[in-house]
């Protein structure tokens, strides 16, 4: 039995020390790929240092993480399309979108960002990962003129009302990524999660954040997305292995055949 976390930060500094020991425990605890999103131009260079190290085990994406849209953002688009143009192979935009928990400053750079990162998920033909906090209005009205195009991708880290997955389920080309908050015992999600039929999970730990229980508050990483897998598991009352092979489709589906081959 294996299974694919679609989103993980594997790059950063919290894995410097031991990520070959963290990378075998992922291996060992079933997860066959490990998709990274990418956050800046700050991240690219660490991030294409995994991929490289393991290549078809990590798979990396490029796109501007919201929170990093400031008034230089025009630079780290430009990157963004730079790295598109090289050749190098991305399986992803990602991760881009809109955050309004820390700060409402930038939220017209935010969108301009964001439709832009869209245009090139287009141009691209690739699928994009979405980043939405305390922004789910704006994100909604934003995506809204692209819901009949073949854009597709992942709402990354679900974790809204049901009122709001009807609306993105309406958006037939995207997932909702389920990581350790379904876990969290005063987390509601897995009520929600009745009104989302599993072709529409995906998978993911967002490590080194969002640590599921046991392990909440500890460093995250992809072996502990066994225990989000076991809780889903549970949530709709159908095995491990069923689940597992479902989202491994699921992930496929979105990404593409190269992350399916074990």
């Amino acid at each position: 039995m294996t299974f694919i976390d679609s989103h993980s930060h594997l790059y950063l500094e919290e894995f410097s020390a031991d990520l070959p020991q963290v990378i075998e425990r992922a291996k060992l605890a079933g997860v066959s790929r490990v998709l990274l999103p990418n956050i800046d131009s700050s991240t690219i260079k660490d991030m294409l240092r995994v991929a490289d190290a393991y290549p078809g085990y990590c798979y990396p994406m490029i796109g501007v993480h919201p929170t990093s849209i400031k008034e230089s953002f025009e630079e780290e688009l430009q990157r963004v399309e730079d790295e598109l143009s090289s050749g190098r192979s991305y399986i992803a935009i990602g991760e881009i979108g809109l955050d309004l928990y820390w700060d409402k400053t930038f939220l017209k750079e935010q969108l301009i960002a964001f439709d832009k990162q869209i245009q090139l998920a287009l141009k691209y033909h690739l699928p994009v990962a979405i980043h939405s906090r305390d922004a789910f209005d704006e994100l909604y009205a934003a995506l809204l003129p692209y819901k009949d195009t073949e854009l597709k991708g992942v709402f990354h880290s679900f974790t809204g009302s049901e009122a709001e997955v009807l609306k993105l389920l309406a958006f037939e080309g995207f997932m909702l990524g389920i990581n350790g908050v379904v876990t969290f015992k005063n987390s509601t999600l897995w009520q929600v999660l009745s009104a989302v039929p599993l072709t529409r999970l995906l998978l993911e730990t967002d490590a080194p954040y969002l640590t599921p229980v046991p392990y909440r508050g500890k460093r995250n990483e992809s072996a502990y997305l066994r225990y989000t897998l076991h809780k889903l598991s549970e949530v709709y009352q159908k095995s491990i292995e069923e689940v597992a092979r479902a989202t491994t489709e699921n992930t496929v589906r979105v990404f593409g055949e190269g992350v399916s081959k074990v």
